[in-house]
């Protein structure tokens, strides 16, 4: 369990660094329904990673991800490809990163959470968690780091609970700020946002560049014994 834990934990972090469902719950928490969508969007997004996590899991286990304590060789090659599409989203962003003076707009959908229902706050979570392409290929990668390891099934059930807690603390903080700060959440919310939204295209290019860098060195060594 503890290697499991170990391969999928710095691809969870991943998922958990990611700007726009940050500022988006930030945005919530400003709302009239904020002690309700807050809390909703954080069981969404632990919904939608902790579902196609486990999707992924109960495929992967009769595929034969684990060779006798060590990856098949069909779990290298797609660590080598989500890799490579993870180096394409980091140039992308990187190449589309705004410049001083630039405005940075934010998706027309945030314009209306003010408007967003308990209902519609889960579901776009769940969205942003397991159909975000960036998250969606950290959240396959982090499925096949478990799975590779060949650990029982009750562990990798474990090692997926933490992955998902994990992977939930970048929306989960925010939640956590307003609920116990009181009228003091409001300020250290806005900063979080501002900053967030100003920095998104960098972080997301430095994440990718980063777990890019992990999983095609994963795939490579796999590829090699």
């Amino acid at each position: 369990m503890g290697e499991a834990i170990g391969q999928s934990l710095p691809l969870a972090i991943g998922v958990a660094i990611s700007p726009m469902p940050i500022v988006a719950v930030v945005l919530m928490l400003v709302t009239p329904r904020a002690r309700t969508n807050g809390p909703a969007f954080l069981i969404g997004w632990l919904a939608g990673v902790g579902i196609l996590g486990a999707i992924l899991l109960v495929v992967a286990d009769p595929a034969g991800a684990s060779h006798h304590g060590a990856p098949a060789t069909w779990v290298s090659w797609v660590e080598l490809g989500l890799g490579l599409l993870l180096l394409a989203v980091a140039v992308r962003q990187w190449q589309h990163r705004p410049h001083a003076g630039d405005d940075v707009a934010a998706p027309k959908w945030m314009s209306a959470l003010d408007t967003f229902t308990p209902a519609r706050s889960l579901a776009v979570a769940a969205a942003l968690a397991a159909v975000n392409p960036k998250n969606l290929l950290l959240i396959v990668a982090g499925a096949a780091a478990v799975a590779q390891t060949g650990a029982s099934s009750g562990d990798q059930v474990v090692a997926w609970v933490v992955f998902t807690i994990v992977a939930s603390i970048g929306v989960g903080a925010p939640v956590a700020i307003f609920f116990s700060m009181g009228d003091r959440a409001a300020h250290v919310l806005d900063e979080l946002k501002t900053w967030m939204a100003t920095n998104n295209v960098a972080i997301m290019a430095v994440v990718c560049l980063v777990i890019a860098a992990k999983l095609v060195g994963d795939g490579i060594a796999g590829l090699s014994t």
